[in-house]
């Protein structure tokens, strides 16, 4: 009767022993087997441990370009409008009294160089022109330094020029004839006041921009209000001022326009009212030309001006390959 029960209790010891050897080596393979990563997780080229994807670095290299074939670049706008022009005049889509052709333009061109009229008439022009830019550069200037700089010159000045400048200058030449007549004052005025608002608020926009740190550390160093605007803030509101002085070059000629519209008895707006009284479309074309021809030498003027004072902008974005 003992026999048996000792064999039984062998047996179940037997079957626990390999139970659990079993289970010890399922929970061993599945400790060794690593869990698949999740479907969102993103392993690394670090986690990898290869370079897998890496792509090696290539900084940007400036393509330099020869002035040759930028200068080309640029001609290829006004040579494009120039033989769609002559095209037109030759096809008869242009008719000499809509708008003279290019040859006929040209002989306009040595007809007025040669009796005098465009050399005089250019001179006169440029002159008003000249003159008015100056005062005009002068007093926004200096109205932009006062408020830009100085608390008091902001809320004494800033409320009105801003007034005066939703002005168009157009609705002031009948009240400058008024005022001032129809001599060159008139002219030369309307182009100033034209000028001045442009170059005010590229100045006050600079100024107030200013490092005030830098304004604050030379005042302790005893320099005085002019000797810091002028060593420092002036310098630091540059690429404020050229703005500015391109966009009142640019406007100086439109308000030459309107200016030499008022009773003219020379300049390149007497050749012009002169040709509509005769219906000379090539002396017209002659007049356009030479006010399209005035504002871009201001731009390329600026623009040269930009090169020297702040040559480190001349490649803008994309470094050379622009």
């Amino acid at each position: 009767m003992t026999a048996p029960t000792t064999h039984t209790t062998a047996a179940t010891h037997t079957t626990t022993a390999t139970s659990a050897t079993d289970a010890t080596d399922t929970t061993a393979a599945t400790t060794s087997t690593p869990a698949p990563p999740p479907p969102h997780t993103k392993e690394t080229p670090a986690d990898a441990g290869s370079t897998v994807g890496l792509v090696t670095p290539r900084p940007q290299v400036r393509r330099s370009r020869s002035r040759t074939y930028s200068l080309t670049v640029r001609a290829l706008g006004p040579v494009a409008l120039l033989a769609l022009w002559w095209t037109s005049s030759a096809t008869g889509v242009l008719t000499p009294d809509v708008l003279a052709s290019p040859s006929q333009v040209i002989d306009a061109v040595g007809e007025l160089w040669g009796n005098g009229q465009l050399p005089d008439a250019l001179a006169t022009s440029l002159t008003r022109s000249g003159i008015g830019l100056v005062i005009g550069l002068a007093a926004g200037l200096t109205l932009g330094i006062t408020t830009g700089f100085t608390r008091l010159g902001d809320e004494l000045l800033d409320s009105s020029l801003q007034t005066l400048r939703t002005i168009p200058f157009l609705s002031l030449v009948p009240l400058f004839m008024v005022w001032f007549g129809i001599n060159e004052t008139a002219k030369i005025l309307l182009i100033a006041v034209a000028t001045t608002f442009p170059m005010y608020v590229s100045t006050s926009g600079g100024v107030r921009n200013s490092d005030r740190k830098l304004v604050e550390a030379m005042h302790s160093f005893g320099l005085g209000r002019l000797a810091i605007v002028r060593q420092v803030v002036l310098p630091g509101a540059l690429p404020s001022l050229l703005a500015g002085l391109r966009l009142s070059m640019t406007l100086s000629v439109i308000a030459l326009i309107a200016a030499e519209e008022i009773n003219a008895t020379e300049g390149i707006g007497y050749l012009m009212s002169q040709a509509q009284s005769y219906a000379r479309t090539d002396i017209l074309a002659v007049c356009i030309l030479v006010y399209g021809l005035l504002g871009l030498t201001a731009d390329v003027l600026v623009r040269g001006l930009e090169r020297v004072l702040m040559p480190w902008r001349t490649a803008g974005p994309g470094g050379g390959a622009r």
